[in-house]
């Protein structure tokens, strides 16, 4: 069982590493491809749409199945294939392409370790676990800024998503050969997302996972290079720093939030505060939107740092589901979030659009920042009535 965690962290390292290396090309893909970043935002809102549709699926294999054959098979063939994809893409077409397929590839790798987490650890480490997978696969994202930068100067990036499309069917292959399937639970319920879903006290959780990952993803994954460059005139190993500060400030959180629910003794206030800190560096973004890149990168480190509360809110749902639907239970929470970043990767991009006049760089960025920060308020008002719970 621990090799194949080890091997699934691997293959949540590439999840985060596609989750975020649009920021890092947008450049390259400009110049060669003609897109521009209305098209990236589109095609990265896809991925975290398609990821957030396929959890519903995921979820029935994983509690039908197992985590063996949901991961290995859909993370050969939509991983490597939509890396492939992408070396070969000739327009923005062939990017959202790519993008659609490495979503749905993607889709099982962190909840099939979560399943194993839920099924076979003790309910009180869930929040810890589940925060370690989450700051270990986040070295993806590091890989995703200067790493990458590198990469794609030494290869080109038609070359670097070659071997990338090699190294996802290998991992596949290794998740195949090492993930070892629970037990089956043995009871006569049957049930589905629906009977989840009647759970009165899931229904003020789900509309924070809705808004908690969105700022940190859609910031890091799209929108930190377009603002170092037009804001601040960074170049491509600039951006690749911004990024990778964010990126070492994502896994510092997630690390130090999955063990704070049993430190602090609640869930919800631990999210809660965290959340408060993350309205407030995106409202200095608003405000200070020129004044300095260090300044900048580091709010965005901060952004990075406080949203990571994704596996504590994760713990807080599941505390209220039962065994024979963790499987759809974790990837319910999963849904929720991934597609709260899908949409505000499509809508922040119409919003760059129609705010950006061709005059203050800061305009387009400023309004992003101002929704990111409007949005995760709103899921407080409603969280702040949710019941809390620990194991």
């Amino acid at each position: 069982m621990k090799i194949g965690l080890i091997c699934l962290v691997a293959a949540y390292m590439l999840s985060q590493f596609y989750r975020a290396f649009l920021a890092v090309l947008a450049p390259a893909l400009e110049a060669d491809l003609g897109t521009t970043p209305e098209d990236l935002s589109y095609a990265s809102g896809l991925w975290f749409l398609v990821f957030a549709a396929m959890q519903i699926p995921v979820g029935e294999a994983l509690d039908r199945v197992g985590p063996r054959l949901t991961a290995a098979g859909l993370f050969g063939l939509g991983g490597a294939g939509g890396a492939a994809v992408f070396a070969l893409a000739q327009g923005p077409g062939g990017v959202t392409a790519a993008m659609i397929l490495l979503g749905i590839g993607c889709s099982p790798v962190l909840m099939a370790s979560y399943y194993i987490f839920a099924r076979v650890y003790p309910a009180a480490v869930f929040a810890t676990l589940a925060g370690t997978v989450l700051g270990l696969g986040s070295l993806g994202n590091l890989a995703s800024s200067a790493p990458l930068a590198w990469a794609a100067g030494a290869l080109g990036w038609r070359g670097t998503m070659w071997a990338l499309a090699g190294l996802t069917l290998a991992i596949a292959a290794l998740l195949w050969l090492t993930v070892q399937n629970p037990p089956r639970v043995q009871t006569a319920r049957r049930g589905s997302v629906l009977d989840l879903l009647r759970i009165p006290a899931l229904w003020l959780i789900l509309p924070m996972m809705l808004v908690n990952y969105a700022p940190a993803a859609g910031l890091r994954g799209l929108w930190a290079g377009p603002y170092a460059d037009q804001v601040f005139g960074a170049d491509a190993a600039m951006i690749g720093r911004v990024t990778l500060v964010m990126g070492i400030a994502m896994i510092a959180g997630n690390l130090i939030y999955g063990p704070l629910d049993r430190l602090l003794g609640t869930r919800k206030w631990t999210v809660f505060g965290g959340n408060m800190l993350v309205v407030a560096a995106c409202l200095a973004l608003w405000a200070l939107p020129g004044q300095s890149l260090v300044l900048s990168t580091l709010l965005l480190a901060a952004v990075g740092f406080f949203g990571a509360s994704f596996p504590v809110l994760i713990a807080h749902g599941r505390a209220f589901f039962p065994d024979h639907l963790a499987g759809r239970g974790v990837t319910l929470m999963n849904l929720f979030g991934i597609a709260g970043v899908g949409i505000m990767q499509i809508v922040s991009g119409r919003l760059y659009r129609a705010v950006d006049a061709g005059g203050d760089p800061t305009a387009p960025f400023t309004g992003i920042f101002a929704v990111y920060a409007g949005l995760v308020a709103a899921g407080l008002i409603l969280y702040a009535f949710a019941r809390d719970r620990t194991d």
